[in-house]
């Protein structure tokens, strides 16, 4: 048996100490660590090794409708769950005809920061990307375009209504020109038809845009965008990273709900829906203190209007407008005007539905088959608290001292002309100016202070 005086003493305290006992245990500690240690790598050789394909992970958000806060938020959260992810980059599927300023900034200083390469992809075929779209679009470290899109268009317009004089449309125009130049200039794209985008309005198609150098590619679907993808080089940051798409798994990133919510209502119908509901709950609460349903679904969809109003090029002329024409049907009910009231709150809520939106938004114009019905249930409504009033007074008074007019009675006493009367209950004096025997029957005319006036009843009948 082999000499044991290799090993150091306190390994040789941890085995027994009897010789042929002792030097069994510790070969045989040895061969079996040196199985252990050994095998995994014979196997290794031995067996040939099972392949593995790591896929990369590719995630694609997609987005149809104005920019605003909702497309900020979106894009925001997109590119965070990209990173969290790891995915190799985020293709953002966009079709716009524009928006708010304010939105396309904030959204690309998210595409500048990310870790990830963002890819930008007009599409489906017929979208576009105008106006705040294409400064979104250039800031994107790929862009690329369905066939059958569009680019272009960016001129600044301003909202509100309100006319620029000419000092301030130089300004605004000036600041946007330097903005997208810097942004081509970054990506390495034609900075000469980007500026003529905002000064010009110039727009080109799909082909037109990857000839000028404002896109790097024209794919008709996202399988074949990412498969030309593969191989390519992107600057992120101060660092050069090269795509490998050939193998990749699509994750994708939906709206949540809430966005969902605030998308739609950012829809200028519905906006004008949600602010002429919300004036009818508030109207008819007035109308009837204490039903508190209006007042609360008027209130609510009030504040859900100014929402969606403040993400909207608004013509606060057509605001006034609308408020004014719902003013004019509120005194119809109140004001004896034989209808000029109500014809003028008819007219007035109609320009002021078509005035409400900015004209230099088309994309933003409120559909004439929400105006009509919204300006008729409102003159309708208005017309149906009109009849119910009209018709409350018309009817007897059932409440209060007149109430008892025409009502009937007994009469406790002989009515010679005075005596007592009992009616509702309650003990009255009464007079008669014909004579009234004790329990007949007896109607009252009028009231003087306490003491009812009445006649005899036509037919007899039991007291009240």
């Amino acid at each position: 048996m082999a000499s044991l005086h290799f090993l150091p003493q306190w390994v040789l305290t941890l085995f027994p100490k009897h010789g042929f006992i002792r030097e069994g245990y510790i070969f045989g500690f040895l061969r079996l660590s040196l199985f252990t240690i050994f095998v995994p790598f014979l196997i290794e050789i031995v067996v040939p090794p099972l392949v593995y394909s790591e896929q990369s992970v590719v995630v694609v958000a997609t987005y149809e409708g104005v920019i605003n806060p909702v497309s900020s938020e979106y894009l925001h959260d997109a590119i965070k769950f990209a990173e969290t992810e790891k995915a190799l980059c985020l293709v953002f599927q966009l079709d716009t005809p524009g928006g708010l300023d304010t939105s396309m900034r904030s959204m690309i200083k998210d595409m500048t920061a990310s870790q990830i390469p963002i890819v930008v992809y007009i599409s489906p075929s017929g979208g576009r990307a105008t106006s705040a779209g294409v400064f979104i679009t250039l800031a994107a470290h790929i862009a690329a375009m369905a066939p059958g899109t569009t680019i272009g268009a960016a001129h600044p317009v301003a909202m509100g209504g309100a006319q620029m004089d000419e000092v301030m449309k130089e300004k605004v125009e000036n600041d946007s020109v330097a903005y997208i130049h810097s942004i081509a200039e970054q990506r390495g794209r034609n900075v000469n038809w980007a500026e003529d985008a905002v000064r010009k309005s110039v727009s080109a198609t799909d082909t037109q845009a990857k000839e000028l150098r404002i896109i790097d590619l024209v794919v008709p679907n996202l399988d074949q965008l990412l498969q030309e993808l593969h191989g390519r080089e992107i600057k992120l940051g101060t660092k050069t990273i090269t795509l490998a798409t050939e193998n990749y798994v699509i994750r994708e990133f939906p709206m949540g709900w809430r966005l969902e919510v605030l998308k739609a209502i950012s829809d200028p119908n519905i906006a004008y829906v949600l602010m002429t509901i919300g004036m009818i709950g508030l109207m008819a609460e007035l109308y009837n203190p204490g039903a508190i349903l209006p007042g609360i679904v008027g209130g609510i969809s009030l504040i859900m209007a100014f929402y969606s109003l403040q993400t909207l090029p608004v013509n606060y002329a057509g605001v006034f407008l609308v408020l004014l024409g719902m003013i004019f049907l509120v005194l119809e009910i109140t004001v004896m005007s034989y209808g000029l009231l109500a014809i003028g709150g008819i007219i007035s809520m109609i320009l002021g539905s078509i005035l409400l939106m900015n004209e230099d938004f088309p994309f933003y114009q409120i559909s004439w088959t929400v105006i009509l019905p919204m300006v008729t249930i409102s003159v309708a409504f208005t017309f149906l608290v009109l009849k119910f009033g009209v018709k409350a007074l018309r009817e007897r008074t059932i409440t209060g001292s007149e109430g008892m007019v025409g009502q009937i009675g007994l009469a406790k006493t002989n009515l010679t002309p005075k005596g007592k009367i009992f009616i509702h209950g309650e003990l009255w004096n009464g007079m008669s100016e014909e004579p009234v025997e004790a329990g007949h029957p007896i109607e009252v005319t009028h009231i003087e202070g306490l003491t009812l006036h009445v006649k005899p009843a036509s037919t007899k009948q039991g007291g009240t």
